[in-house]
């Protein structure tokens, strides 16, 4: 099948009088602009999609306000160039305050949705029970979240992915199999892929079943008003209630908030900004916060990342992105003993290879002349569940924007050292001619024997050890205990009575796996519920 033969869903509704979409693009607005609904939501992602399409459903007036682009199939033209300054936070340079981590956050109608890699996992087990028993989240063990992850598996397609997969994937199932290390398929929610590998640029074909193509749309055809590129800049309250959302178009580039208003007067407020703007906002918006808890325990699963040099071709830029992956280090370590971690490949882009790779000049050269034999694994640091492990805290910059500050400690440095050792040695098994850790004082290794004690070497220091994550979590944390978190088990906000936070800020720890399906189902079991509260709200009296 020619690409060019793909019609673009979003472009096709918005042509099509019959389905009567309203959107506004908060660029061409030429007056301020006042609305009313029953649900105002910020945010288009994960959490802001499925609970757009439920309380839609449900006959609510909703209004979704998102600060990216609306933007779809038609734009999505596999170029990193193009992809991460309109889809990506940042233009997926986000940092963290000290420049150690780099941050992938999205930033278009769908979130991160729009450009994640479609691994999906159910939260595991363990952490679920850490959040009983430290957390007094009773409601959310996994016999009674089951029901709520079946339903968003079956909305979204998610399911075991029956093709094989590509060899840098496969080099980690390879290694990991000649060591002996268990090791599993990773389910994607995708629905007719065509197996390209460009997933993280926007999905050109419309098989990712991302919000933007699914729950979004629905929501439109049931009544929704999309207001994109426009930044809520916050919100104002009264006593216990929020009594209006403002909001500002952005300027035509899509950077700066522009000089048009947007004011909404909602029933009810659900953030869903993600991690990082969702505390952010609140705290714009001097909303009570009188335990100090906003904005804290903020967390990624900070990732470590090893390059590997293989005899053969591996052109890691074809091929679903994320196959195959490892829990053993995470099942085989208690949650409160040395940091667990997650192995997993990621897919690898020249630009995105080019910002990482360490080193310059000739040498780094080199590297990216070899870029179609590399292969890397990444090692997904599970972080929140030691006292040692306190995670990140947001931040207001003087303009009023967020940064996360999240510092390292010696705790996780030695799980980051324990897992590029083990990369390496996975990588060697697989048969790797060259193993390179991501790290500025490492040098090309030739033998696993050279490469443990190298590592075993390594200053593990911020700005030294490249670190990433595109998993970002907690800052307005969940829990029954007004005195230890922000919200309850249903994303109710404990001081403002008709606000909700519905994403993974509400996360009490990182969860130890690729967050997109446990938002999913949070969001479906917290949405019915708030569904429920606002139409029996409305119910005439006897």
């Amino acid at each position: 099948m020619n690409p060019n033969t793909i019609r673009d869903p979003i472009r096709l509704a918005l042509s099509d009088p019959r389905r009567a979409w309203s959107v506004i693009d908060g660029r061409a607005l030429g007056s301020d602009v006042e609305l009313e609904c029953d649900v105002a939501i910020v945010g288009s992602g994960a959490g802001g999609g499925v609970s757009a399409e439920i309380l839609a459903a449900a006959g609510l007036r909703v209004v979704m306000i998102e600060e990216g682009p609306l933007k779809s199939s038609d734009d999505f033209r596999m170029r990193e160039g193009e992809a991460y300054p309109s889809l990506y936070q940042e233009s997926a340079g986000r940092l963290t305050r000290d420049k150690g981590i780099t941050i992938l956050q999205g930033r278009s109608v769908g979130g991160s949705t729009t450009v994640n890699w479609t691994s999906s996992f159910r939260t595991p087990a363990a952490t679920l029970g850490h959040w009983q028993q430290y957390h007094a989240l009773d409601d959310l063990s996994p016999a009674q979240m089951a029901p709520w992850f079946e339903r968003m598996e079956q909305r979204l397609s998610i399911a075991p992915w029956p093709v094989t997969p590509n060899v840098n994937n496969d080099v980690l199932r390879r290694g990991m199999q000649a060591l002996g290390i268990p090791h599993a398929a990773i389910q994607r929610n995708v629905k007719g892929c065509w197996n390209l590998g460009y997933c993280g640029m926007g999905c050109p074909t419309n098989a990712k079943q991302s919000m933007l193509v699914t729950t979004i749309p629905a929501a439109l055809d049931a009544g929704m008003l999309l207001v994109h590129s426009a930044r809520v800049l916050r919100l104002g309250h009264r006593r216990e209630r929020i009594a209006t959302l403002l909001a500002a178009g952005m300027d035509p580039a899509g950077v700066e908030p522009g000089a048009r208003r947007i004011r909404v007067h909602a029933r009810h407020v659900i953030l869903a900004a993600g991690a990082i703007h969702s505390p952010a906002l609140l705290m714009r918006s001097a909303i009570p916060d009188p335990h100090r808890l906003l904005g804290r325990r903020t967390f990624l699963h900070p990732s470590v990342i090893s390059a590997a040099l293989m005899d053969g071709p591996v052109e890691a830029f074809n091929g679903a992105p994320q196959t195959i992956y490892s829990d053993h280090f995470l099942d085989s370590l208690p949650l409160d003993g040395p940091v667990g971690f997650k192995l997993e490949a990621p897919p690898i882009h020249p630009i995105l290879a080019g910002i990482t790779l360490p080193g310059h000049g000739a040498a780094h050269a080199a590297w990216m002349k070899r870029l179609p034999q590399m292969q890397v694994g990444i090692a997904l640091l599970r972080d929140g569940f030691h006292p040692e492990s306190p995670g990140g805290t947001v931040h207001l910059r003087p303009d009023g924007s967020p940064v996360l500050d999240y510092p390292i400690s010696g705790y996780l440095w030695d799980g980051a050292r324990r897992a590029l050792a083990t990369l390496a040695e996975i990588q060697f098994a697989a048969g790797a001619a060259i193993v390179m850790p991501l790290h500025d004082e490492a040098r090309p290794l030739r033998r696993w024997s050279d490469a443990r004690a190298a590592i075993d070497r390594l200053d593990m220091a911020t700005l030294k050890c490249r670190v990433a994550s595109a998993h970002v979590m907690g800052g307005c944390a969940m829990g029954s205990r007004a005195r230890d978190s922000v919200v309850d088990a249903e994303g109710r906000h404990h001081q403002i009575e008709n606000l909700s936070v519905i994403d993974g800020s509400v996360f009490p720890t990182s969860i130890g796996a690729n967050p997109q399906l446990s938002i999913y189902a949070l969001a479906a079991r917290n949405a019915t519920a708030l569904a429920g509260s606002l139409r029996a709200d409305t119910r005439p009296t006897v």
